[in-house]
């Protein structure tokens, strides 16, 4: 696991508790999610209710949350 992953999450769930979408940008936020493979990209969005979507070949990467694994 990246160091930098809990820091990461942190900020995406923040933005994710006020808005909809969260897109990822930044060159050391993509350094890290580069860093770990397809799968463990979408367990990790998975793990914490959100789901991803690859834009741009993958120069930007948008997690959503994810109705589908929310508590009603």
């Amino acid at each position: 696991m990246h160091n930098d992953l809990p820091a990461l999450a942190t900020k995406i769930g923040e933005r994710l508790s006020i808005s909809s979408e969260y897109v990822v940008t930044q060159p050391a936020e993509l350094r890290v999610l580069r860093d770990m493979s397809e799968d463990e990209i979408r367990e990790f969005a998975k793990s914490h209710g959100w789901r991803i979507i690859r834009r741009l070949g993958g120069r930007q990467i948008e997690f959503y949350n994810d109705a589908s694994v929310r508590a009603l």
